[in-house]
């Protein structure tokens, strides 16, 4: 592990803006595009407001909306000022989001409108303003200095800059390695959530790790943002990296369906990809399943050098399909399906498979594809320590736990979450399981968390799920799993009560069944129950009475 040296994010953003002045920095997917110098601009307004309205350094904004060129704008804005950002994913329930403003605390709130239509200002007495990301108007404020500081924008900015606003006018707060740069709360039910505490060190190493790993990126590169930028996979590497180095993010501001991704890819050409493995397979189920498990092709894969033929010919025809100027396609968030990788691995497609966490801003492990091994999520990042909990970590599975500037200073306003996050002597656990093998190369072998991952890389947590359900009359317990692609909820109903109340047991269930349209109005959209099954004996239980939820799990 070579030594950190830590150096300022904002600073450096601050060179890339300049060295960049003109050069294209964000668009909407075939929308509006933004240079450096447009950027720059916009977060000068945004500053000169947050100054006039007595928004102070180490102050909460929060941001809720869908990916769009005014995101990046209101986060750089926040972060560049010395305010701490809170990114709040915009799929969540009106009630989520009135609970974590007023948890970390926000003062001011960037909203799409058609979320604000849905939010309660009296529910957040602590906000100072409102502010329509799109637009940048103004929604909602009890101060009038802030309205008029809004209507009187413009003057303001012209008499701070009276001759032209340049590259060279640009100050942004000078940043140190242990302070607070973004609050990334890990889901949004009260009780479930927690606001992980992301200091600069941590974004300042995952920075240094991306130069070092993919030194081809610079300010010439493209880049595709499908991931949601409210979590901190997505928001580093399909953002934030690239204002770094001067890169152009076209922002998909639509769901990433396998049509529109491969769409985008072709228009945009983009020089390294972004993915959660679940978009990967959709467009592998998409575009190639069908072709490689039947017909023709399915009978030639068997057959000596006819068969490395045809997958060289695929291979080249996905490539093609990604655009055709990528170095490698980066996969995280989630296990990838061991059958298409192995396809993928087969046809010598240049894709990787990362291990992060928000915990860790994101990056823990990662190997170049030149350099990977199959179902392997590569070796330690820069900088950063591994260790598994066990007796012999080569061979028996224990509990991954890191150490190094990428671990997070702990959990917002929750002194036992920090304390729980990490071990005696220091080492942050990730709640996952592994083994390392001789030459540093790290496997999954389960996910003692119960997280899952949404269609276009939500966390889902079904515990949130099932505290709902089993509040529902007549329902003991449930479990939500995974399920071809949806959510299936497996209850445990009290089949005596039904008889009680003079039911028969296809009755009683038909009952509980039809309460699931009111339970998924609570839930966010991608996190909706698609499928209710019962259980007709209690589930099987660890000695603490947990479920055994391994036991329960399917096939994607």
């Amino acid at each position: 592990m070579s030594e950190f040296q830590f150096q300022s994010v904002n600073k450096r953003l601050e060179e890339s803006f300049k060295k960049n002045w003109d050069r294209p920095a964000l668009s909407n997917y075939q929308g509006i595009t933004l240079s450096y110098r447009d950027v720059a601009r916009r977060i000068e307004k945004l500053q000169i407001a947050f100054e006039k309205c007595f928004l102070h350094k180490e102050d909460k904004v929060a941001i809720c909306a869908k990916n769009q060129v005014n995101w990046g704008v209101s986060f750089l804005a926040a972060l560049t000022y010395g305010a701490v950002p809170v990114p709040i994913l915009h799929e969540f329930k009106p009630g989520n989001i009135h609970y974590l403003i007023n948890h970390s605390e926000a003062k001011v709130l960037f909203v799409d409108d058609v979320i604000w239509e849905g939010l309660n200002p009296d529910e957040m007495p602590g906000l100072y303003a409102v502010v329509q990301i799109n637009t940048f108007k103004l929604l909602y404020t009890r101060n009038d200095r802030i309205t008029q500081t809004r209507e009187h924008m413009n003057e303001y900015f012209g008499k701070r800059h009276p001759n032209s606003f340049e590259a060279q006018d640009l100050n942004f707060y000078k940043d140190s390695p242990n302070e607070l740069a973004i609050i990334n709360y890990t889901s949004g039910t009260s009780g479930f959530s927690k606001g992980v505490m992301i200091p600069y060190r941590a974004l300042c190493n995952n920075i240094l790790f991306a130069d070092k790993v993919l030194p081809e990126l610079n300010n010439r590169s493209n880049v595709v943002s499908m991931l949601p930028t409210a979590h901190m996979y997505g928001m580093m590497f399909e953002f934030l990296y690239e204002m770094m180095i001067g890169a152009h993010v076209h922002f998909l501001t639509r769901v990433p369906s396998p049509k529109i991704i491969l769409q985008a890819f072709e228009e945009v050409k983009p020089h390294v990809i972004i993915a959660v493995p679940l978009i990967i397979e959709k467009v592998y189920k998409s575009k190639l399943q069908k072709i490689v498990e039947k017909g023709p092709v399915k009978t030639l894969l068997k057959v000596p050098v006819i068969d490395r033929m045809i997958q060289k010919k695929i291979c080249n025809e996905l490539v093609t399909a990604f655009g055709g100027n990528f170095i490698e396609v980066i996969m995280g968030g989630a296990a990838f399906n061991k059958d298409i990788e192995k396809f993928f691995w087969d046809i010598d497609f240049p894709y990787t498979v990362g291990y992060g966490m928000t915990e860790c801003a994101p990056m823990i492990a990662y190997s170049h594809f030149n350099e990977k091994k199959p179902f392997s999520c590569g070796r330690s990042v820069l900088n950063m320590e591994l260790r598994i909990d066990s007796e012999d970590p080569r061979t028996i599975e224990g509990e991954i736990q890191v150490k190094g500037p990428n671990t997070a200073l702990g959990y917002y306003k929750n002194p036992q979450a920090t304390a729980d996050l990490f071990t005696e002597d220091g080492w942050l656990r990730t709640g996952d399981m592994g083994i390392i093998d001789d030459e540093g190369y790290l496997y999954i072998k389960g996910r003692s968390k119960c997280m899952i991952l949404g269609p276009s890389g939500q966390n889902i947590y079904p515990e949130e799920l099932e505290a709902s359900i089993n509040a529902v009359p007549y329902v003991v317990d449930s479990l939500v799993i995974e399920d071809n692609g949806g959510l299936t909820a497996l209850i445990y109903p009290d089949y005596h009560q039904g008889e009680l109340a003079g039911m028969d047991r296809a009755q009683f269930e038909q009952l509980i069944r039809d309460l699931l349209p009111s339970l998924n109005k609570e839930f966010p959209n991608y996190a909706q129950i698609k499928k209710i099954e019962f259980m007709p004996e209690d589930f099987e239980r660890t000695p603490k009475r947990s479920i055994k939820r391994y036991l329960y799990q399917r096939n994607k």
